[in-house]
């Protein structure tokens, strides 16, 4: 059987595959503001429970949590504090190809005869990108410091919902929130785990996406058209937002396992499959067409 790769991750968890990550302030209009990560930002409140079955909130608002709450870390101020993109514009594979470099990471998503590529360099500010491919609501969500990019349905259970960035992390993975019912979402697994859509086990639908370097789009996805940088905010998708994150060994939230056989933060693929889990670092992958 063959698999194909369908998001890209720094690996720790050698079962969930879910990467680290640290979150910073990233939502001043300034660019000169929108710098590395200062630690003295970061909360951190415990590691996850895996034997955890769910729990109400006791504070009188009768929130169900399908995690222990004490798993969840505060990552950034809040709610949006790194803005999603929800009307977003694109341009032409050849305007595109003026400012990203032939290594650049895309994140390709074909549905309903559209095609469309997503810079890494973008979604590092953003995150999430409530999109549509031919009246078909989709989110691209990418998690910058767990190197996890998930596209998904956004039609759940009858109804469209928006995402955004909750400004909090489970196990060092974005949190999602939904602006319909403030539910929150992991965004590794796709589960509803905060809210009336966690008490019903809601979980979205993931759609295909290729991770490619900007060169293989270009040869493969010739049709695709591009996210612009015109995304409404100042930010300067020249710079990568986090420092030294993606080459240092520091660690700035709890996570629930590690495993010592990679490298902190190796990059590769991880593939699911009727409930089995594979990762396959980039040094297995060299020089490889196709993963059997």
């Amino acid at each position: 059987m063959k698999f194909k790769p369908i998001y890209l991750l720094y690996i720790l968890l050698p079962i969930t595959l879910i990467g680290i990550s640290v979150f910073g302030f990233l939502n001043s209009q300034n660019e000169d503001d929108n710098d590395i990560v200062n630690n003295n930002q970061l909360t951190q409140t415990g590691d996850a429970n895996s034997s955890f079955t769910g729990q109400f909130d006791n504070s009188g608002n009768d929130k169900f949590y399908k995690v222990d709450r004490n798993s969840i870390s505060q990552g950034c101020s809040g709610k949006d504090c790194i803005p999603s993109i929800e009307n977003p514009n694109y341009e032409s594979l050849q305007d595109a190809d003026s400012w990203l470099e032939p290594e650049d990471l895309i994140f390709t998503v074909s549905l309903n005869g559209q095609t469309k590529s997503y810079p890494q360099r973008i979604l590092n500010w953003h995150e999430i990108v409530n999109d549509d491919f031919n009246s078909t609501p989709v989110a691209v969500t990418f998690c910058p410091l767990c190197g996890s990019a998930i596209a998904f349905e956004r039609q759940v259970d009858g109804e469209v919902l928006e995402f955004g960035v909750s400004g909090k992390l489970l196990n060092s993975n974005l949190i999602m929130y939904d602006r319909q019912n403030g539910d929150y979402w992991q965004q590794e697994t796709g589960e509803a785990i905060v809210g009336e859509s966690a008490r019903n086990n809601l979980e979205l639908t993931r759609v295909k996406m290729a991770t490619r370097i900007w060169d293989e789009v270009k040869e493969k996805t010739p049709d695709t058209i591009v996210l612009s940088r015109d995304t409404g905010f100042s930010r300067n998708y020249a710079r990568y937002p986090y420092g030294t994150y993606e080459e240092d060994g520091e660690l700035y939230f709890g996570i629930e396992n590690t495993d010592e056989r990679l490298q902190l933060k190796a990059p590769g693929v991880g593939l699911s499959y009727k409930d089995n889990y594979k990762f396959y670092s980039d040094e297995s992958l060299q020089d490889k067409e196709e993963i059997r």
